[in-house]
């Protein structure tokens, strides 16, 4: 079993493929996806992704607006952006809207692997409270 399963969002083929290369030597299992829409259509295929690194500055949605659609449509997948453009107001602008973190290119393979773990980690501990919340919905009802 993969430690984690991202899709990775990004309009540069070149750093997409090269990144999907190595985190997948890290024991990643990793999608690719090389526009926010593209990325909205696969996550709604997809029901296993727990990570998303995101691009912001992408032609058409850019991924501060495919941020927003991510958390709207699918709130416990984690996001991290990644970009070679930040600006503080963009950083600002990701946190609040509910990204994990925000990393600046170009990074370090063993600095994003580790905010990647960490973001899987959380995703997995909102979902056991949940499945522990629904257990005790259902004990309770039973007893």
């Amino acid at each position: 079993m993969a430690m984690a399963k991202v899709m990775l969002v990004d309009d540069e083929v070149p750093f997409v493929e090269t990144m999907t290369k190595r985190l997948t030597k890290r024991d990643l299992e990793v999608t690719t996806a090389f526009s926010g829409k593209q990325a909205l259509d696969a996550l709604a295929k997809d029901q296993g992704v727990e990570v998303v690194i995101l691009d912001v500055k992408m032609p058409g949605m850019d991924g501060i607006d495919v941020l927003r659609e991510i958390k709207r449509l699918h709130p416990l997948i984690e996001v991290v952006m990644l970009t070679g453009h930040a600006t503080v107001e963009s950083a600002i602008e990701g946190m609040k809207l509910g990204a994990f973190d925000y990393l600046m290119k170009p990074c370090d393979v063993d600095v994003l692997l580790g905010k990647v773990q960490e973001a899987a980690g959380k995703k997995r501990q909102h979902e056991n409270k949940i499945v522990e919340a629904r257990l005790k919905e259902i004990t309770t009802r039973r007893g």
